[in-house]
């Protein structure tokens, strides 16, 4: 037989065991053509629970006969024993019980799948509830006092004085076992590796310049221009812009809430519901197909003085820096701040080494790869008038331009213009345009932005 169909029909039993389907958890454990010592220990547990105790010690008996040490099994065939008055047998199950302990004052199962902790206490109660049975109370009133002196915790659990009382009027001691449904269970681990798995995995866009870009399939290289971008989808014909005549609130999972007049990118046509899959806002759900109304992308945008932009999925700015300004500063001059808006940039030399007293500067300045460059604090005797966060990646057009990416926080020194600012970031300092940076707590957004730069275009 197979392992892994070995273990599926365990499982399923266990969860039988659980939904306290007994017969179902034993038509399971009946297909199992070569059982181990844990299935049959939860073969035994189901025929316990339906009152059937022949056949639970049939099961016991192949449980110890796969497992000669399991310490658990002769415990639970014992107290099995004593409930068929077999009670010599039990007591003998009870002495091998007690042996396989092999002196520990407790034995913890959960390694084996089995949450119960079988303590050497209870398999000397099980004794002493044979010799009641046998009429034997003295050797009983011993084994009982024996039992709840062990150390180490050993007869937690165990309520002398009325087990002593019980014998004393001459009643028999009640039998102890596994809690009903405490079974041995198959790992975890390995009732998850019997469902197929897929390897290989799902693509997933890992960096794109389209915000929101979920698209992972695989097709040509797609040509990305300023304005709209429709997602790539089965048929080319769905891809296009609607517009919502009235406004919609969700009200279901998955669903959309979406003001009127707002224009959506229709994802897919409408199921059988009525509700068709859109794209608003940067976000997927689904709104009414009769409230839709299709939208000629191509004459909205031919509009100069519509400056809104479609909630579709806009792409980031086409837009060029703004004029960089001339630099006045010789190398011979000493930075300083200016706080006029249209004073020149300082200079990367000046920018980067700041002017020193101790000692004169070197006649063959370091290069930017120096290592003593890299010691240097570049912002000795400068102040930070405050931070800003860069919205896009900046590269370096000129010896004087701060590189940057997006996210990055960014020291602002001084204010060269309107569009320019000096600043620091990652150890270097330079000038860098303004719209590429927002000030910390002031966070514009998309469609802010957006607005903001095309503006800045006309």
């Amino acid at each position: 037989m197979l392992y892994t169909e070995l273990l599926r029909l365990w499982d399923e039993a266990v969860k039988a065991v659980d939904a306290r389907d007994w017969q179902g958890a034993l038509s399971k454990l009946n297909q199992i053509t070569e059982p181990t010592s844990r299935t049959l220990f939860l073969t035994a547990s189901a025929h316990l629970a339906l009152g059937q105790l022949e056949p639970a010690i049939q099961a016991l008996d192949q449980t110890i006969a796969k497992d000669e040490r399991l310490a658990v099994g002769f415990f639970q065939r014992a107290g099995t024993l004593i409930m068929a008055s077999r009670l010599e047998e039990a007591l003998n199950d009870c002495i091998s019980a007690q042996k396989h302990m092999r002196g520990n004052v407790v034995i913890d199962y959960r390694q084996l799948g089995l949450r119960y902790k079988l303590y050497s206490w209870q398999v000397l109660y099980n004794a002493a509830a044979v010799h009641s049975r046998l009429n034997q109370l003295d050797k009983a009133r011993d084994i009982l006092l024996s039992a709840s002196q062990e150390k180490g915790g050993g007869g937690r659990g165990l309520n002398v004085e009325v087990a002593l009382h019980s014998l004393s009027k001459g009643e028999v001691l009640p039998i102890l076992l596994v809690p009903e449904g405490e079974v041995f269970r198959p790992r975890k681990q390995d009732v998850e590796q019997l469902g197929q798995r897929d390897f290989l995995g799902k693509p997933m866009v890992i960096s794109s310049m389209i915000p929101n870009d979920d698209f992972g399939g695989f097709e040509p290289l797609r040509i990305n221009k300023p304005g709209y971008y429709e997602p790539k989808v089965d048929r080319v014909e769905e891809s296009r812009y609607m517009r919502l005549r009235t406004p919609y609130m969700s009200q279901a999972p998955g669903q959309l809430t979406v003001p009127g007049g707002a224009i959506v990118f229709l994802f897919s046509d409408a199921d059988r519901d009525g509700l068709a899959m859109v794209i608003h806002d940067g976000q997927k759900g689904l709104v009414p197909m009769t409230l839709l109304d299709p939208v000629d992308v191509n004459k909205s945008k031919g509009r100069k003085k519509n400056k809104s932009i479609p909630s579709g999925i806009p792409l980031p700015p086409g837009l060029k820096p703004p004029t960089r300004p001339q630099s006045q500063l010789s190398h011979e001059e000493p930075p300083q701040e200016r706080p006029d808006r249209e004073a020149s940039p300082p200079s990367s030399a000046s920018a980067t080494h700041p002017p020193t007293t101790s000692t004169p500067p070197p006649r063959n300045p370091p290069t930017v790869d120096s290592p003593t460059e890299l010691t240097e604090d570049p912002l000795a005797n400068r102040t930070i008038l405050y931070h800003m966060v860069a919205l896009y990646d900046y590269a370096a057009e000129g010896p004087e331009d701060l590189e940057f990416s997006e996210g990055d926080t960014i020291d602002i020194l001084s204010e060269v213009n309107e569009e320019w600012l000096e600043g620091h970031c990652a150890g270097n300092i330079g000038i860098f345009p303004s719209l590429f940076a927002y000030r910390e707590g002031e966070a514009p957004s998309t469609i802010d932005r957006m607005t903001m730069l095309l503006s800045n275009k006309e």
